[in-house]
């Protein structure tokens, strides 16, 4: 009975929404995932951590943006027809995260993600939940709870 328990363990499927930030592609929990838009006029907030390029207003809420290029420490780069905004939800915070396009929403096998090395692609550990091992390509899945400290939740809720 108890192999039973954990064969089906290992069946869980992860279904994500993979996105790219530079030459990387990353995975949300599609569950966290409140919708995905195109980029839009943000507004420039005096004061906001550097990683924040402002707010929008998305049907009467305003909301923070966060640019995860900025976020992990690359170069940032003119928005285009593929940039997109993904809005998720953290601990009852809602912000945006821009990034350079999504690409698709993908279920793979929890059994094929695995613990993150130190340093994946420039990208810090402390925001890397694992890492998807697929055919053709390695998928960098972000732990969202992480990706803001404490201070930086209240900064960026304080806009």
């Amino acid at each position: 009975m108890e192999e039973k328990i954990h064969e089906k363990t290992d069946d869980k499927l992860l279904q994500l929404v993979t996105f790219k930030v530079a030459d990387e592609e990353f995975g949300l929990d599609i569950l966290k995932v409140q919708e995905i838009i195109r980029i839009m006029e943000i507004t420039r907030v005096p004061r906001a951590p550097a990683f924040v390029d402002g707010v929008i207003n998305l049907r009467g809420k305003v909301i923070p943006i966060i640019d995860l290029r900025q976020r992990f420490g690359m170069e940032r780069r003119e928005h285009d027809q593929q940039t997109r905004i993904i809005v998720i939800e953290l601990d009852r915070l809602i912000v945006g995260f821009v990034v350079d396009s999504v690409s698709e929403v993908l279920r793979i096998p929890a059994s094929t993600v695995e613990t993150p090395p130190s340093i994946v692609a420039g990208v810090d550990a402390e925001y890397i939940s694992g890492v998807g091992k697929l055919e053709d390509r390695l998928l960098i899945l972000l732990d969202l709870d992480k990706l803001l400290s404490a201070d930086e939740r209240q900064a960026v809720d304080a806009l």
